[in-house]
């Protein structure tokens, strides 16, 4: 532990109005609110000052929601690119990676910027609380908060569909103090966010909020504040594949932190986003210019999530149409929504590893072959100002020679699990 840090000052904000409030330790939504929207973090220092080396993620801390630092963070790397820049014919590229890579150093050891919400998130949560923290996820996000309560102690119940606990790796046994729970072989990540959603009706159990908590979008928007610290600018464009679109609101929202800042320009990057085919539901809303998602048939939402490489992208409840969300976030700064096949994504991950040098996330994939459909159909200017958002990587450069420890699930919930058995079961877990 980080003994010389003090809390970061801020207050709350509700998006649909100017009415700020103090922050109660784990407010997610805005008091007094008769339509649901995001609220905001509204921090006392206008202009971001960096922490010494040896803080990690707490390097950011004046833009973060915390009040204690727990050690072992990483912030993500950004630096210039040159092999993919020269693949693709673009003078002013640069990655901003997030996973292992000690060349870089980058040592997120579950190799996801999905530890960029952990260490934000668990660092606003009070230790002295006596409850328990849930987290609905479709892999990396609980494999990051597994890491983190358990080498923490922090209590924690993860919500996950049965197929995707392939991704609660480890290089170390969890803590008992983590448990995980799974929906049904068939499920996907919706049906992991119902079951959460069950479980927080339990007065000892406290949602982690997802995309409403603040330190979840503003710990992810690390990712562009990296860049903006190390290059000195806004990009002209973000790429990033999303499945909630929660890193994009979160980046879109510290493009506005840094103009207020007044030492990085005064433009907004546009949000050059992506999904993967044929999961494609926030593309088809944008497409559509409908702040409302589409309607979609559950069983063909399910299939249609069998079929995608990059699982974690997989939201079919994302938070696109709330006010302060994601199509707010797109209109404001503009930018696209870009599909991208299992095929493109894999030839895309070769075309990284070989340019590069590191493998990369299904995910990361998708968002590179965005940036190649783009170059491909002359849709960026050469010299555009371009922050690619690798999202996840070097898992492989991680695992190899070590022994793996999986977090298997205490209990397997059917889709149509009645609520009072829900309530049953997961209260045995935590009974002792």
């Amino acid at each position: 532990m980080v003994h010389d840090f003090l809390p970061t000052k801020y207050r709350l904000k509700s998006f649909s109005n100017e009415n700020t409030f103090p922050d109660d330790g784990w407010l997610l939504d805005a008091p007094g609110e008769k339509d649901p929207c995001l609220i905001r973090a509204i921090y006392a220092s206008k202009q971001l000052s960096l922490r010494r080396e040896g803080y990690g993620l707490y390097t950011f801390a004046d833009w973060l929601p915390v009040y204690r630092i727990l050690e072992g963070s990483s912030a993500p790397v950004t630096y210039r690119s040159e092999g993919l820049a020269k693949k693709l014919g673009l003078h002013d590229l640069y990655i901003t990676f997030s996973g292992f890579w000690p060349e870089k150093g980058a040592f997120m050891k579950t190799g996801s910027f999905k530890e960029t919400e952990a260490y934000s998130v668990c660092g606003r949560w009070k230790e002295d609380s006596g409850k328990i923290l849930v987290v609905a996820s479709a892999g990396n996000t609980a494999r990051a908060f597994a890491r983190v309560c358990s080498e923490n102690k922090i209590p924690l119940l993860l919500c996950m569909p049965e197929d995707t606990i392939d991704s609660m790796w480890f290089d170390a046994p969890v803590d008992p103090c983590v448990k995980l729970v799974v929906t049904a072989s068939g499920s996907d990540y919706f049906d992991a966010i119902h079951l959460s959603n069950e479980v927080c009706k339990l007065e000892t159990f406290v949602p982690e909020g997802g995309a409403k908590n603040v330190a979840r979008r503003d710990g992810m928007g690390t990712t562009v504040l990296s860049f903006t610290t190390t290059t000195g600018k806004i990009p002209d464009y973000y790429y990033q594949a999303v499945g909630s679109g929660t890193g994009a609101i979160a980046a879109w929202e510290a493009n506005l932190r840094l103009l207020e800042d007044g030492r990085f320009g005064n433009n907004k990057m546009k949000l050059m986003l992506s999904q993967n085919v044929p999961f494609l539901p926030m593309y088809d809303a944008w497409k559509a210019r409908s702040r409302n998602l589409l309607p979609l048939d559950d069983q063909l939402a399910r299939q249609q999530v069998v079929a995608i490489d990059a699982k974690v992208l997989s939201n079919r409840r994302p938070p696109y149409a709330i006010a302060g969300g994601l199509f707010d976030a797109m209109n404001d700064c503009g930018g696209d929504f870009i599909q991208v096949t299992n095929q493109e994504a894999r030839a895309a991950a070769a075309l990284f590893l070989q340019a590069e040098g590191i493998d990369i996330h299904p995910a990361a994939a998708v968002a590179v072959g965005s940036l190649i459909k783009s170059v491909n159909e002359m849709a960026l200017p050469k010299d555009a100002c371009i922050m690619l958002n690798i999202t996840g990587g070097g898992e492989e450069r991680f695992k190899k020679g070590k022994e793996l420890h999986f977090l298997k699930p205490a209990v397997v919930f059917q889709i149509d699990e009645p609520p009072e058995l829900i309530s049953e079961k997961v209260l045995k877990l935590f009974a002792a």
